[in-house]
């Protein structure tokens, strides 16, 4: 990282200067004159994936090294590349002396492949999954998933781009050649002590780099180049631009490409968001121009504004004299070379066909409120909660019937910005605040930047993929509000409800399902006999009062009720949350 002076009147020259004073001196005195060229991570073609989850060292400081873990690689991981339709085999292999997991952030998969927090790989074995590709053309990435184990795992370095490329994209006029005009970058923050390693749970992240590289440089071709952007880090949420404002085109969003570009001079990505961007350089050879980070636009409440919360008295220890927060930053420096041979010499003009789903046409709607269990002036330290309650590895939150459409209303009842994630699907915002999104926010999107006291709604449908034992996830990926308890879990079936048996269906129903305390048995006529069961067949002992069964003593999980009545039995699974 470096300090620039005189390039633009839009950075804070004073407050640069004051933001790196906290860098010099973690250096021990020394300062950092020479930039370094952007790391660009290898990249791995199936159908076979081998991943080597390791732990390495990175030489970031003088003196001594980092230690760090990676895929494959000291730090970061090789992109994957993917083609829509096929079928992959991955391998990861667990050489961490810890256990761990492997995400597919963003990818529609089943919940055995999903790679959260209940698919363990303990350390020394291998896990294979293998799928077909289903998803559009976009920017994805891999990550651990291990429960309260999330931020360590990938603040330390565990994580990759996964690339999908499909017909749609192919057919349009865009830069794609890997490392030369299309560069995938990964931005995050890190803290570090002063024996240079990395702390993992700490507000004083006072170092950025992208792709692993401090203070990065790009020598970038004179011609139209795509930049696939990643917010990679645990808190952190950038709101990027260029010198002086310099417009740029965002052409997709977490899940896929937009129907049109969409004209810009700052972008917002929250933890986890992804977009990519097309910059025009083709007038601008032999210039440079700056990547930065506006964060004095940046409102209050977002991490990275002066004030991480609504309420100023609210703060995050190291916060108040992190660097990095309230000023203006240089991001990466791109130094304009001659074009390629066969370069991209202007915009698209459109995008591809995107169909969101109709609200009209939703079976369900949920809504998750967020909060916190910790009220004083101490609340930003967590926990955040769902619902009032933080997760728990034994507890199903949501029951979702196999090809449901739904629409979720997410209510941020905190006074800081949360990043919301859905593991499985990918939806369309319904609306901010009761407004429609911005164009750059209407395509396909897998995360949800959500406002103090603001109220965003999506929708999704739920298809493909069931399973009554495996759950996907949701959170906050914040993750060291995930690691706290900001998560939840959702189990998709055709069959959870459903009531098996002769006779008319419809004669029973049970309700709330899933159930926490007490569950009401609704019938058309008498009911003879009611027996409850775990999925494995072993009877369960259950209070009833006529038709309402005391559940609040069974332990979280599955069961079976079965209801004996007019000579027929039938039987409904349920959910003890």
């Amino acid at each position: 990282m470096r300090i620039v002076i005189g390039y633009s009147s839009e950075v804070n020259y004073l407050s640069s200067m004051k933001k790196w004073i906290g860098i010099f001196f973690l250096l021990s005195g020394s300062i950092l004159s020479a930039q370094n060229p952007l790391y660009i991570p290898p990249t791995l073609s199936g159908p076979t994936y081998n991943l080597n989850l390791q732990q390495d060292s990175v030489q970031f400081f003088p003196g001594l090294k980092t230690q760090t873990y990676g895929a494959s690689s000291a730090i970061l991981g090789p992109t994957l590349i993917l083609e829509k339709d096929s079928t992959v085999a991955m391998n990861v292999q667990n050489n961490l002396a810890d256990t761990t997991t492997m995400h597919w952030h963003g990818m529609h998969v089943a919940p055995e492949n999903d790679g959260g927090p209940h698919t363990i790989i303990l350390p020394g074995q291998t896990w294979s999954p293998s799928f077909q590709i289903m998803d559009k053309a976009a920017t994805y990435w891999y990550h651990p998933h291990l429960h309260m184990k999330t931020a360590e795992h990938v603040v330390k370095g565990i994580a990759g781009f996964i690339l999908v490329k499909d017909a749609e994209e192919a057919a349009l006029n865009l830069p794609r050649t890997y490392g030369v005009d299309d560069f995938p970058m990964v931005l995050q923050t890190k803290a570090f002590d002063t024996s240079n390693q990395i702390i993992v749970d700490s507000h004083e992240d006072s170092i950025f780099m992208i792709n692993a590289t401090i203070d990065p440089y790009l020598d970038a071709p004179a011609q139209v180049v795509r930049f696939r952007l990643l917010n990679g880090s645990s808190n952190r949420t950038y709101l990027m631009g260029f010198t002086d404002s310099l417009t740029f085109y965002q052409i997709a969003s977490d899940g896929g490409l937009l129907a049109n570009p969409v004209a810009m001079n700052r972008l917002r990505l929250g933890p986890g968001e992804r977009a990519e961007i097309l910059l025009d350089l083709g007038t601008m050879q032999g210039q440079t121009i700056e990547m930065i980070n506006y964060c004095e636009e940046l409102p209050v409440g977002i991490y990275g504004a002066q004030y991480p919360a609504m309420n100023q008295f609210a703060t995050l220890p190291g916060y108040p004299t992190n660097p990095l927060n309230l000023y203006n930053y240089t991001m990466l420096t791109i130094n304009v070379v001659a074009p390629t041979a066969s370069p991209v010499t202007s915009v698209i003009s459109s995008g591809v066909t995107v169909t969101p789903l109709l609200e009209a046409n939703a079976n369900t709607t949920r809504t998750i409120d967020f909060g916190t269990t910790n009220p004083g002036l101490n609340f930003l330290n967590g926990p955040f909660v769902f619902n009032g309650y933080g997760f728990r590895m034994d507890s199903i939150n949501e029951y979702v019937p196999l090809n449901n459409i739904e629409v979720w209303t997410l209510n941020n009842n905190t006074q800081t910005y949360h990043p919301f994630h859905i593991h499985d699907v990918q939806f369309y915002i319904l609306d901010r605040a009761g407004n429609p999104p911005a164009l750059n926010e209407q395509g396909r999107k897998d995360v949800v930047l959500v406002a103090p006291f603001q109220t965003v709604r999506f929708i999704a449908q739920f298809s493909d993929f069931e399973n009554d034992t495996i759950p996907y996830m949701y959170h906050c990926h914040m993750l060291p509000h995930e690691d706290g308890g900001m998560m939840g879990q959702f189990i998709v079936s055709s069959t959870i409800g459903i009531e098996q048996g002769l006779g008319d269906a419809k004669s029973i129903r049970i309700y709330p399902n899933p159930v926490r305390d007490v569950l009401t048995i609704s019938s058309d006529s008498m009911i003879d006999r009611v027996n409850v069961y775990t999925l494995y067949g072993a009877s369960v002992p259950v209070p009833a009062n006529g038709n309402k069964l005391d559940v609040s003593g069974l332990a979280s999980g599955f069961y079976v009720l079965e209801v004996e009545h007019e000579n027929t039995i039938r039987r409904i699974k349920f959910i003890k949350d």
